[in-house]
């Protein structure tokens, strides 16, 4: 059985009678990703050398276009625990944190860039979960120094007083 990539999705199990099938039609082409059991990785399907011995003629696979760029594809039920994906951190309960203790419009905005960083890494968009990331943090860091300089601006006239 074959899993195989087509504009960034992943599609199968198919039997290897459908996917060649699907060669021949233009359905699939060489330069799409591929995979079965047994394969460590996806490969383009004009490296792999088992439909070529069934008498399907593959040429080298065509560069990607950039447009489409280069997507990690999730790996079939099989490998789904092997793939450790790169730690980004959340900042959610420093958000939370800021929220609740000082500062709340900044500390929303950063609870909404928090949330999205687990859901864009889960969907292989890590720059997109990368960037949440660092407007979290961003925003946390915003909302704490405003919080810290608020607590400075009531206290202070207070301690001059007394």
């Amino acid at each position: 059985m074959w899993y195989y990539s087509s504009k960034g999705t992943q599609l199968g199990p198919i039997p290897e009678e459908e996917l060649l099938r699907k060669v021949r039609s233009g359905e699939v082409s060489t330069s799409d990703l591929v995979w079965k059991d047994g394969m460590t990785d996806w490969r383009p399907l004009g490296q792999v050398p088992e439909p070529q011995s069934a008498g399907v003629s593959v040429m080298p696979p065509q560069t990607q276009s950039s447009a489409g760029g280069s997507v990690p594809l999730p790996q079939p039920p099989a490998y789904a625990g092997a793939y450790q994906g790169p730690v980004i951190p959340t900042y959610l309960w420093q958000a939370i944190c800021v929220t609740f203790f000082c500062c709340l419009p900044f500390g929303i905005v950063a609870i909404v860039y928090a949330s999205k960083v687990d859901g864009l890494r889960a969907q292989g968009n890590i720059a997109g979960a990368m960037e949440a990331s660092k407007s979290a943090r961003l925003w946390t860091i915003v909302g704490a120094i405003s919080g810290l300089i608020i607590s400075l601006l009531m206290v202070v006239p207070a301690l001059l007083q007394a």
